[in-house]
């Protein structure tokens, strides 16, 4: 009898040792979603500081629901998904805005993507006493529909014009006239000013409500990019306007729309430029503040522009040897003052200057960089940033006073975290995550106290207790006379006696950092499911990487490739000296400019790596748009063999190992083109390789079952080659 006992208790144990040790599947990260980490959607603070509204599923839909910063648990539905009915059709709350005296909110549904960051969909503006929904326009999609500040009219993008609607009477004004398809766009951004500067609403409103100050955008002159979708008996060409490196840029100009006189005047800027990337209102509403950059963008000037004569002058100028990154900007609304991010002193930090350009006071200083800037609280004298002071791995929240002084560590625990503050910067929403932890959103006071929890994930938590997962782990190579930062997630069952194959994951492009002490999403379980089938999966941070500060990124200026590649090639000889790696088993993958560098890897690398796959990779910095090429490499002009040297199509003849080449065909970013470019150097080259290209899919290569077959071929890819 008790032996009967103890075999039971043993088959109890080794059951739960079963189940605490599950393998990942594909299908587990790509079909059925086990390990997704949820956040929280839709987070707006609303103007008394102490409640914020999220949209949350419920039973019909999406709802909105107000939540308490202060109190646990306390939340009211403001808007009920069955609330949504106009004409008797349901409409999906996917997109809102309050106005500003929050009696009102402005709903987008049916949004449809245009490239990465802009769209256009249906608005419904929605009452909140009378519960009444109405159109903004029927039947007819808009672009970035934006309430006035004083909640009284709303502006939006239609067919590349601007247009506002007045909220009294529902008359529409139509401000510009001139829009047209790939010639003339009002109030909306070109594709690489979208991309590359992250300018997606190209209109802003004056703090009076009385003007509209917009972008004009004449890209006439620029060449069409063209691509097929295979949808149908015949394919769609999809045509837009995409400047590569080296090619004309469209023309762009600032404008002011003042509503009481339907005029328009033209801002005139002072000095020659290239490009306006950024626009900001001061509190007066009477004068524009117009940042520019020349073509090299490496001189920076902010122009205080008179809105009724288009006259101003030049407050501030930034030159730098290689670039200007492009900076954060507040204007304050109770001092003429304005507040700016610069790497002037060789680490990204915060300056403080008057109206008329004198500099009152560098605010953060220090060997590490600022690396978000959230806000300031004008009546408490705060400044508030996210900065890697601590280490480049980690990313805390912090105040500082606008002396410099009094700086104040808000957030503690280590790893990743980001904040969202209320609108009187008395609360803030913390999201933070860790390399093997996903995110925990907690409600934080102004001290940084946890007050609530809002999202823990213990679901996935549990879920990961449960599965056979490695620790993700950071170290240091030497190389180079750099210390380089790196992770790896060793194999199952880990025995430093025994050899195993090494597959690096990269991505190494300007200012961008893989090894941080963050969730890495799917990714994630990808590479620990390549662990339990018996590989050490590794990253490196190459120089050129971010959170180091600007010399240590801008060191491949002008050479995209050259010391990221070494860097990479060094790394890999070094794993290849330690005593439970094969050496002559070493692979890397990589995704965008991680397929730039995986491919130089197998070709420069070739006496090193056994296998590479590149994912949307650039081949040549010539294909590629002019915003993000230029800044680091000039133009192909004035760089030849900047660009040549290091282009993966020059160097197909090295190639030895196996190369799988993998593009979406509708990528409107990293055009099909690198891909058809270095397969027919690849064949001149008579190398063999594995392509796959995946029709109407663009540069995430995602929808449907699309992620799922692109892993289950990278993977197979590995097992057979590696």
């Amino acid at each position: 009898m008790k032996f009967l006992k103890l075999v039971a208790l043993l088959l109890v144990i080794s059951t739960a040792n079963a189940q605490s040790s599950q393998d990942i599947s594909l299908e587990d990260i790509w079909k059925n979603y086990k390990f997704y980490a949820r956040s929280i959607n839709g987070i707006r603070s609303m103007s008394n500081g102490l409640n914020f509204t999220t949209q949350e599923r419920g039973k019909e839909g999406i709802n909105l629901v107000k939540n308490s910063y202060k109190e646990t648990g306390a939340k009211i539905t403001l808007i009920d998904a069955t609330d949504l009915i106009f004409d008797g059709n349901k409409i999906a709350l996917e997109e809102y805005e309050f106005s500003s005296d929050e009696k009102k909110i402005l709903i987008g549904t049916e949004v449809e993507s245009i490239y990465r960051y802009s769209s256009k969909s249906l608005n419904y503006i929605y009452d909140l006493t009378s519960k009444k929904l109405s159109p903004l326009n029927i039947d007819e999609k808009v672009m970035y529909a934006t309430f006035s500040p004083q909640a009284d009219k709303i502006a939006y993008v239609k067919n590349n014009n601007l247009f506002y609607t007045d909220l009294a009477n529902g008359q529409e004004t139509q401000i510009t006239f001139d829009g047209k398809k790939n010639e003339i766009i009002n109030g909306a951004s070109d594709w690489v000013y979208e991309e590359e500067f992250e300018l997606v609403r190209a209109f802003e409103w004056s703090p009076d409500g009385n003007k509209i100050a917009f972008f004009r955008f004449d890209e006439s002159n620029v060449k069409e990019w063209s691509m097929k979708m295979y949808e149908g008996l015949y394919p769609e060409e999809v045509r837009f306007k995409y400047p590569k490196a080296g090619e004309e840029n469209s023309n762009v100009s600032v404008h002011a729309y003042h509503l009481e006189d339907n005029s328009i005047i033209k801002m005139n800027i002072e000095n020659p430029y290239e490009y306006i990337s950024r626009i900001n209102w001061t509190n007066d509403s009477k004068q524009l503040a117009i940042q520019t950059f020349n073509r090299h963008q490496n001189e920076l000037n902010i122009q205080l522009t008179d809105v009724n004569s288009g006259n101003g002058k030049v407050i501030l100028n930034e030159k730098n040897e290689k670039y200007v990154e492009v900076p954060k900007t507040e204007f304050l609304t109770t001092k003429n003052q304005f507040i700016i991010t610069s790497e002037k002193d060789g680490y990204n930090h915060i300056y403080l200057y008057d109206i008329n350009g004198k500099l009152l006071k560098q605010l953060t200083q220090g060997n590490w960089d600022v690396t978000d800037y959230y806000g300031v609280d004008e009546k408490k004298g705060l400044v508030y940033y996210q900065s890697a002071e601590t280490s480049p791995l980690e990313r805390q929240v912090y105040s500082i006073n606008l002396t410099g002084s009094a700086k104040k560590q808000l957030t503690t625990k280590k790893g990743h975290n980001e904040a969202d503050f209320s609108s009187t910067f008395d609360y803030f929403i913390n999201t933070h995550s860790d390399a093997n932890s996903p995110f925990y959103v907690t409600v934080n006071d102004r001290n940084g106290k946890e007050k609530t929890v809002l999202q823990n994930n213990s679901t996935l938590v549990e879920t990961m207790n449960q599965t056979n997962l490695s620790k993700k782990e950071f170290f240091t190579i030497n190389v180079n006379d750099q210390q380089l930062n790196a992770w790896r997630i060793k194999p199952s069952n880990f025995d430093e006696t025994k050899k195993y194959p090494v597959f690096m994951f990269v991505y190494g492009g300007p200012g961008s950092q893989m090894v941080e002490n963050s969730w890495g999403s799917s990714n994630y379980f990808w590479f620990q499911h390549l662990a339990q089938k018996g590989y050490m999966v590794v990253c490196v941070d190459n120089r050129g990487t971010g959170a180091r500060g600007a010399d240590f990124k801008k060191v491949t200026y002008k050479q995209l490739g050259k010391y990221e590649v070494e860097d990479q090639i060094a790394a890999a000889k070094y794993l290849a000296t330690l005593p439970y790696v094969d050496g002559s088993r070493i692979g890397i993958f990589g995704w965008s400019y991680g397929g730039y560098m995986s491919s130089l890897c197998i070709t420069k690398g070739a006496a090193v790596f056994k296998t590479a796959i590149a994912v949307a990779p650039v081949t040549n910095w010539r294909f590629y748009d002019s915003i993000y090429t230029e800044r680091y490499m000039q133009t192909p002009q004035e760089n030849a063999a900047g660009y040549d040297d290091n282009s993966p199509i020059n160097h197909t003849g090295k190639l030895k190992g196996n190369y799988l080449l993998v593009h979406g065909i509708a990528d409107d970013n990293v055009h099909y083109q690198n891909t058809t470019e270095m397969t027919l150097s690849l064949v001149n080259s008579n190398k063999q390789f594995t392509q796959m290209a995946y029709p109407n899919k663009n540069h995430g290569i995602f929808g449907g079952n699309t992620r799922l077959h692109l892993y289950t071929l990278m993977t197979n890819f590995i097992l057979e080659n590696l």
